[in-house]
C-alpha cells in the first residue's frame, strides 16, 4: 500500500513540474524578473511558515554556524535562482523542447559528475548511456546550427546543485528554506525598488495577476513537498523511471500545444537521448532487483 501511494505521489510530483510551463505561459506580459522575484518571495513565505510550524529555525541556524557552510548554501542558492530563470526564459520564450531536451540530459550529467568529481566506479551500460546521450545532444547541435547552451545549462546547473546538496548535511526542506532564506534580501529590495519606481505588477487591480504572482511559490515548493514524500516510500529505481516523466510532458506540450519546430536531426537527436534514458533505467532496475536478490539470499542463508 505505501508503495503505491508513493508511487502516487511521486507521480503527482512530476506531473507538476511537466504541466508548469502551462502555469509560467499564463500571464505571458510580466516580464522575467517580476516573475522570478515573486516565485522566489512565494517559495520563501511559503517554507518559512513551514520550518515555524515545525519550530525548526534553531536547527536551522546549526546548519549555517560555520562560514563554510553559509557560503555553500549561497552557491546553490545562486545555481537554483538561475536555473530557474533560464528555465522561464525558455518557457515563456517558446522554446519548451529546450526545457525539455535540459532536463533529459540532466541524469547524464548527473552520472558524469559522480565519476569525474566523486570518483564514483561506471560499469559498462551506464557508461555507453551516457556517451550515446552526448552523441543525441551533438546531433541537435548539428542541426540546430548552434550549441544548445540553455538546454545544457539547465542539465548541468541542476545536476551540480544534485552534487552539492548531495554532500550537505541539511535534508530537502531544511536546505531549501535555508536558499530561500539567502535569497530573500535581495529579492525583497528588488520588489521594493521596482515598486517605488512604478514598475511593480503587484496590486495594479488586477487580481488575477496577484494571485497568480503568490500561487508561483506554491508551484515551486509543492512538487518538491510531493517529490520528498515519494522518495520516503518507494525505490530509488521507480524515482528514477518517474523522473523523465516532467520532460516528456514538456516535450509534448512543445509540439502538440504549440507547435515549435520538430523534425528531421531533432527527431533523431531525441531518438538518441530516449534510448539512452530506456537503456539506463532499465540497467538500474536490473542493478536493484541483483543487490536485493544477493540481500535477501544472504539474511536467509544467515537464519539457517
Amino acid at each position: 500500500m505505501s508503495v503505491n501511494r508513493g508511487a502516487l505521489l511521486g507521480v503527482s510530483a512530476y506531473l507538476l513540474w511537466g504541466l508548469s510551463p502551462v502555469y509560467w505561459r499564463i500571464e505571458g506580459d510580466v516580464a522575467l524578473l517580476d516573475v522570478i522575484l515573486w516565485r522566489a518571495a512565494g517559495a520563501a513565505l511559503l517554507l518559512v511558515g513551514w520550518q515555524l510550524l515545525r519550530g525548526s529555525f534553531r536547527r536551522l541556524r546549526a546548519l549555517v554556524a560555520q562560514p563554510r557552510d553559509f557560503l555553500m548554501f549561497v552557491l546553490t542558492a545562486s545555481l537554483l535562482a538561475t536555473n530557474w530563470i533560464a528555465f522561464i526564459w525558455v518557457v515563456t520564450t517558446d522554446r519548451v523542447l529546450e526545457a525539455s531536451l535540459g532536463y533529459f540530459i540532466n541524469p547524464m550529467m548527473s552520472v558524469a559528475l559522480g565519476v569525474v568529481v566523486l570518483r564514483e566506479r561506471l560499469n559498462l551500460v551506464p557508461l555507453l548511456t551516457v556517451l550515446v546521450a552526448a552523441c543525441g545532444v551533438l546531433v541537435l547541435a548539428v542541426d540546430v546550427g548552434a550549441v544548445p547552451w540553455t538546454a545544457l545549462y539547465l542539465g548541468g546547473s541542476f545536476a551540480l546543485y544534485g552534487l552539492f546538496r548531495k554532500t550537505s548535511p541539511a535534508g530537502s526542506m531544511d536546505g531549501l528554506t535555508i536558499e530561500m532564506l539567502v535569497l530573500l534580501p535581495f529579492v525583497l529590495c528588488w520588489l521594493v525598488v521596482r515598486a517605488l519606481s512604478g514598475d511593480g505588477v503587484f496590486g495594479l487591480s488586477d487580481i488575477g495577476l496577484d494571485v497568480w504572482l503568490i500561487g508561483s511559490g506554491a508551484m515551486t515548493i509543492a512538487p518538491l513537498l510531493l517529490f520528498s514524500a515519494a522518495a520516503r516510500r518507494i525505490e530509488l529505481w521507480i524515482v528514477g523511471m518517474l523522473q523523465f516523466l516532467a520532460p516528456t510532458i514538456q516535450f509534448l506540450l512543445g509540439v502538440v500545444l504549440w507547435d515549435e519546430p520538430w523534425g528531421g536531426g531533432q527527431a533523431l537527436g531525441f531518438v538518441l537521448i530516449w534510448l539512452a534514458l530506456i537503456v539506463f533505467v532499465a540497467d538500474a532496475g536490473l542493478q536493484v532487483r541483483r543487490v536485493r536478490r544477493i540481500s535477501g539470499a544472504a539474511v536467509s542463508g544467515s537464519s539457517r
